[in-house]
C-alpha cells in the first residue's frame, strides 16, 4: 500500500461524489474529406457508413470506462468537416438532407451531439457557402443531435458583417422554427471569432481540416471541486494563494481527463488529440462557476470584481492544467453559459447579472456570450449589434470569442425558456433598445487590426 496516498484517493472520491467531477465530453474528431462527390446522396451513403464503421463502439467504449474508473462521462459527441465543405461540389447540393443523415448516424450509435454542420466565412462567402447558411434553421429544425456554427471573424481576416447581418437571421428564424421548444434550434448554434478546429464541446465542435484522419478530445469538468477547494481555504487568504489553489485543484481534473481520454482512445484505436481545460457548469446545485466567484467572496456574479475575478480563474485553470498534459487545446479556461449554470441564473432572475456585464466578463474567459435568452421581438439588427461587439473582442484581443444566444418566440422580460438537460433554464434578459441597423446594414468587412500584420 505504500504506493497508495489514501488521502489523495478519498479526495478523488468526493471530487466525483459530492463536488460533481465529471468527464463533460469526449468528442471523436473525424475528417469527412474523404466523402465528397457531385452527387449528394453518395455524399450521405459515404458520411453515414464512416461514421458508424469509426465511432460505432465510442458510446459503448466510454461506458465501460466509465464502470471501470467509476468516473461519470456525460456527453459522448462527435465533431466533422464542415459540412458547407464536403457537400459544396455536389450538383444537386441539399445541406438539409445531410444534416438528417448525421442526425441519422448520431441516433443509430448512441451519440448525444455531433457537431461540425458548419462553414467558416470570416472573409467572406463562396456560393455554397450561402446555400449552406440558408439551410442552418430548417437543419436544426428538423434534427435532434445536430449543431451548427459559423465562424465569422478572426484577428488575422477581420469580421464579415455580411455573415453577420445573415447570422442574425439565422438565429431569429432557427428560434421561429422551434417555437414550441422556446427556441431550442438557436442553442444549437454558435458564430465565432477565431474559432478553433480542435474544440470538443457543443454547439461550436468542428473538425478543422488541419486535423488527422480521427482523433479523440476530452472536455473536462469541475467547477464544483474547485469552489470546494476554495472554500476549504482561510477566509484571510490572498488571492496569490486562491489562484495557486486554484492550479492545483485544475492539475487533478487534468489527470483525470488525460487518464481516460487515452484508455478511450486506445480501444477506439485512434490517436488521442487535446484535453480541454475549460470549467463547463451545469444547472446542478453546487457544479457552478459563479459559485467559484463566491467563493472568492463576491455577493454573486455581475457584482464589481467579477471580470477580475474570471481573469484570475481563468488563468489559474490553464496554468494548471497545462501541467498535467502535454496536449492542451481545445477551449481551455472557464465557460460563463447563463442557462447552464445555477449560479449565473440565480443572478440573472435578480437583475445582477446583465449582458453588458457579460460581455466585459468574455474579454477574459473562454468563449463569450453563452446560452443567454432574449425576447423574441428583438429585432435582426439589435442580435447582429450584439455578435459584432462580440466579434471585436475576440479579434482585438486575438482570442476565441463566441455568440449563443436565444431570441425566445413569444417571451419578454420576466418570462423564462426551458431547455432541459444540461441547457437548463434561461431567464430572458434585456437588451439595449437603442437601433443598430443602419450601422450593421452598412455590410462590408471591417478590418483586421494593425497587430495582424505580424509576419
Amino acid at each position: 500500500m505504500k504506493d497508495f496516498n489514501i488521502q489523495n484517493i478519498m479526495e478523488t472520491i468526493e471530487m466525483i461524489k459530492v463536488h460533481h467531477l465529471d468527464i463533460r465530453t469526449v468528442t471523436l474528431a473525424l475528417s469527412l474529406r474523404d466523402c465528397a462527390s457531385e452527387d449528394i446522396k453518395t455524399v450521405g451513403r459515404k458520411v453515414y457508413d464512416k461514421i458508424l464503421k469509426h465511432a460505432g463502439k465510442l458510446s459503448q467504449y466510454a461506458q465501460e470506462l466509465e464502470n471501470e474508473f467509476s468516473i461519470p462521462i456525460i456527453n459522448k459527441r462527435i465533431a466533422v468537416t464542415p459540412i458547407s465543405l464536403i457537400a459544396e461540389s455536389c450538383t444537386n447540393p441539399d445541406y438539409v438532407y445531410l444534416a438528417q443523415v448525421l442526425d441519422k448516424a448520431a441516433e443509430e450509435i448512441g451519440i448525444d451531439f455531433i457537431g461540425g454542420y458548419s462553414a467558416l466565412v470570416e472573409k467572406g462567402c463562396t456560393n455554397g457557402d450561402k446555400k449552406f447558411i440558408e439551410s442552418i434553421p430548417e437543419a436544426l429544425a428538423t434534427t435532434k443531435r445536430v449543431c451548427s456554427s459559423l465562424n465569422l471573424a478572426t484577428s488575422k481576416a477581420g469580421i464579415n458583417m455580411v455573415g453577420v447581418l445573415k447570422t442574425a437571421n439565422v438565429i431569429k428564424k432557427a428560434a421561429e422554427l422551434t417555437k414550441d421548444a422556446d427556441g431550442l434550434g438557436a442553442a444549437k448554434f454558435v458564430c465565432f471569432c477565431n474559432s478553433v478546429t480542435d474544440n470538443p464541446f457543443m454547439a461550436g465542435a468542428y473538425c478543422g481540416i488541419n486535423e488527422p484522419e480521427a482523433a479523440l478530445n476530452v472536455g473536462v469538468s469541475g467547477p464544483g471541486v474547485v469552489r470546494w477547494a476554495i472554500e476549504n481555504m482561510s477566509k484571510t487568504a490572498d488571492l496569490g494563494e486562491v489562484a495557486n489553489t486554484i492550479k492545483k485543484t485544475a492539475f487533478k481534473i487534468t489527470t483525470t481527463g488525460e487518464l481516460i481520454g487515452r484508455r478511450l482512445a486506445k480501444r477506439l484505436d485512434v490517436p488521442f488529440g487535446v484535453i480541454d481545460l475549460s470549467l463547463a457548469p451545469t444547472p446542478a446545485e453546487g457544479d457552478s462557476v459563479a459559485g467559484i466567484f463566491e467563493a472568492m467572496g463576491l455577493e454573486a456574479a455581475g457584482a464589481h470584481g467579477t471580470t477580475a475575478a474570471l481573469a484570475m480563474l481563468n488563468d489559474a485553470v490553464k496554468k494548471g492544467g497545462i501541467m498535467a498534459s502535454s496536449y492542451v487545446g481545445g477551449l481551455s479556461g472557464a465557460f460563463i453559459p447563463v442557462s447552464e449554470d445555477a449560479g449565473m441564473i440565480k443572478a440573472a432572475r435578480q437583475g445582477v447579472l446583465t449582458i453588458d456585464k457579460l460581455e466585459a466578463m468574455t474579454s477574459v474567459c473562454s468563449v463569450g456570450l453563452d446560452m443567454i435568452a432574449i425576447p423574441g421581438n428583438t429585432p435582426v439588427e439589435t442580435i447582429a449589434g450584439i455578435i459584432a461587439d462580440e466579434m471585436a473582442i475576440g479579434m482585438i484581443n486575438k482570442k476565441t470569442t463566441a455568440v449563443r444566444i436565444i431570441p425566445v418566440p413569444g417571451k419578454t422580460v420576466g418570462e423564462e425558456a426551458e431547455f432541459g438537460g444540461l441547457l437548463g433554464t434561461a431567464p430572458i434578459m434585456p437588451v439595449n433598445k437603442l437601433d443598430s441597423s443602419v450601422f450593421v446594414n452598412r455590410l462590408g468587412r471591417i478590418p483586421a487590426p494593425l497587430h495582424s500584420l505580424n509576419n
